[in-house]
């Protein structure tokens, strides 16, 4: 069971139409295809994924499952979403009630364990390694764990463990972690104590519903719950800053994520683009780039999408450009993320100077100097736009109170505020 309902907020415009683990990565890929391709590398072809918000994109991107092989008579891929009937249902309240109003299913197909996943980040892993691991010490509950960095541990569960593996305490994302092993979100479960324990949780009052606020941290005082080490990569692509790393880790001469490993490939669904085209004057430094993008300028330690133009003059340096973005000549882009279909006019300078403000309307979104642009937008010829700027979705030049944008300042629709 794949949790993909998320509206990840802290992505801001880059989530603002698709759900988090829709936002594409790497070139190629979306970040939802990394679980789909662990499931069918794992032997599991049986699949629910869980949507809620703006899950048409989700939707289109895996239709069937064919191209992970889960277009089964037997098992499959299985696109499940809240819906409001006579019956106890809603939309989801947290990740343990998404799990509570798709029993149905679970029932239907009668596991012994079930694996629940979250669907927004990126890695690859093994999951019978770690069912193995939870029959052999006849858990309830297994959570997968791995150790981050401590500054980066209060955006997670962190978990305290006993000499034998099993989980003796848990907190939820709190302020001042004590430690640096947290919860990966992967879980297997008994299934007839995750129906017990989310069927509690249903008649309990004032519950957020979620496993790792709710469930998990009564389950340590009464249950047998264990932790399975994970020491591979992994990362939780939920920020602007950590999307971009993860991004630029690709390029890296020892990449942490080996696309092109034979026994464990990322699939995705793959589209009839060109080759890619290098113009005469087209110098590229380090860069992955994607199919049918024709490129003209100079573009270093860059991802560049499928269908990415880049025109005479051009200079693009650590920056991500998802697919048909345009780029006028003689353009200059510094670490800037932009969405699909963006169209930069010529001469425009983006994500340069050397002013650094926070950005003002979304300061724990942006301050690191990244700049992003929503989709669809459309930047005037001759636009100056400063560090950790946001643009949102659909903007175009009749939206821009002029052309020089200073850092830290944010540009949207007045519908598109997220």
């Amino acid at each position: 069971m794949i949790l993909a309902g998320g509206e990840g907020r802290r992505l801001n415009i880059l989530s603002a139409k698709r759900a988090k683990p829709a936002v594409p990565f790497g070139g190629k890929y979306r970040i939802i295809d990394f679980c789909l391709s662990n499931c069918v590398n794992s032997g599991i072809y049986c699949v629910g994924v869980l949507t809620q918000y703006n899950p048409r994109s989700l939707h289109e991107h895996i239709r069937i499952g064919k191209d992970w092989d889960l277009d089964r008579l037997n098992g499959g891929v299985f696109l499940l979403q809240p819906f409001i009937s006579d019956a106890d249902t809603d939309w989801y309240r947290g990740t343990a009630d998404a799990i509570y109003q798709s029993l149905r299913f679970i029932r239907n197909r009668d596991p012994e364990l079930v694996l629940i996943l979250s669907g927004d980040h990126v890695y690859t892993m093994n999951y019978r390694h770690m069912i193995e691991f939870h029959k052999k010490k006849r858990a309830d509950l297994t959570l997968a764990v791995i150790q981050v960095p401590i500054e980066e541990a209060h955006r997670f569960g962190i978990i305290t463990v006993g000499s034998e593996g099993e989980v003796t305490r848990f907190e939820e994302k709190p302020k001042n972690p004590q430690s640096n092993l947290v919860n990966m979100g992967i879980y297997v479960f008994n299934r007839k104590v995750l129906e017990e324990e989310v069927e509690k949780e249903a008649l309990r009052e004032g519950t957020s519903f979620d496993f790792g606020r709710d469930i998990i941290p009564r389950m340590i005082q009464n249950k047998r719950v264990f932790t399975f080490p994970f020491t591979g990569y992994w990362k939780d692509v939920g920020t602007i800053d950590s999307y971009w790393e993860a991004n630029m880790e690709l390029l890296g001469e020892e990449s942490p994520l080996k696309f092109k490993e034979i026994n464990w490939p990322i699939y995705t669904p793959v589209t009839d683009r060109p080759p890619v085209k290098f113009g005469r004057d087209a110098q590229v430094e380090n860069c992955i780039i994607g199919e049918g993008a024709i490129i003209n300028g100079k573009v270093s330690q860059s991802i560049i999408f499928n269908g990415v133009y880049v025109s005479e003059g051009v200079r693009i340096e650590g920056s991500i450009l998802m697919n048909d973005c345009y780029i006028g000549s003689n353009s200059q882009l510094e670490r800037v993320i932009l969405d699909k279909g963006v169209i930069i006019g010529e001469g425009s300078r983006i994500g340069g100077g050397t002013e650094l403000n926070i950005n003002k309307k979304y300061p724990d979104v942006l301050w690191s100097g990244i700049t992003i642009i929503g989709k669809n937008s459309r930047i005037p010829s001759g636009c100056e736009i400063g560090k950790n700027c946001i643009i949102g979705a659909d903007v175009d030049e009749n939206d821009f109170p002029s052309f020089m944008i200073p850092s830290g300042e944010t540009i949207e629709k007045p519908s598109m505020e997220v």
